[in-house]
């Protein structure tokens, strides 16, 4: 399974725009390659007619060249325009990253349950009297989500392995962020006496006391 990330950051409402214009830029390639692609998540931003972040996940049938669509959007990306929203505005540089996350989907599966269950809300009698919403819980760390967008199971089955894959993703970034925050904290933390081993000049010569 392959996801795209774009995200504005905490970057103004132009930067939001230029995230819509990927998303846009990206949808006319999928049509152009015949490759599916779904919106999972998005948030949209607040002024303008972009997103502050939106969560992709491309169909797997052709996974080298999706993988290769993919990392031509990854990194941090610059879209330099006179902005549409503040036309007096100076600044003409607004940045946006995209992300890719990459899982064996048959991996996911193994750690994935699935439960059906009824679709809640608005969307007309098939919605409501069918077992299309589907509940995944990811088993080794319990991550659950419950996705109910989509008519068909099967459909909203593959979000929720996006959903999934997504907050894993998120959980290791974290991680890996609280290990960089602790060797910091070792620095603040270190003792300025009751040392175990002296060494002095230019030599770093041990003294034993």
């Amino acid at each position: 399974m392959i996801l795209l990330q774009l995200t504005a950051g905490q970057g103004p409402e132009e930067c939001c725009l230029a995230v819509g214009l990927a998303l846009k830029a990206i949808e006319k390639t999928c049509r152009e390659h015949k490759v599916k692609v779904d919106i999972v998540t998005s948030t949209r931003s607040e002024q303008s007619r972009g997103f502050k972040s939106v969560l992709l996940a491309f169909d797997e049938k052709d996974t080298v060249s999706v993988k290769h669509l993919a990392l031509q959007w990854e990194g941090s990306m610059l879209w330099v325009c006179t902005s549409p929203i503040r036309p007096k505005h100076k600044r003409k540089n607004w940045f946006f990253s995209g992300k890719m996350f990459e899982a064996n989907q048959q991996t996911l599966d193994r750690d994935i349950t699935y439960q059906a269950c009824r679709a809640s809300g608005a969307g007309g009698q098939h919605v409501n009297t069918t077992d299309s919403a589907v509940r995944a819980t990811h088993v080794t760390t319990g991550i659950s989500v419950r996705v109910e967008s989509e008519r068909s199971q099967h459909a909203n089955k593959r979000l929720a392995r996006a959903l999934i894959l997504q907050k894993l993703e998120e959980a290791k970034q974290e991680t890996a962020e609280q290990d960089v925050n602790a060797r910091w904290q070792q620095h603040w933390d270190l003792e300025r006496g009751n040392a175990v081993r002296k060494f002095v000049g230019e030599g770093f010569k041990e003294v034993r006391e």
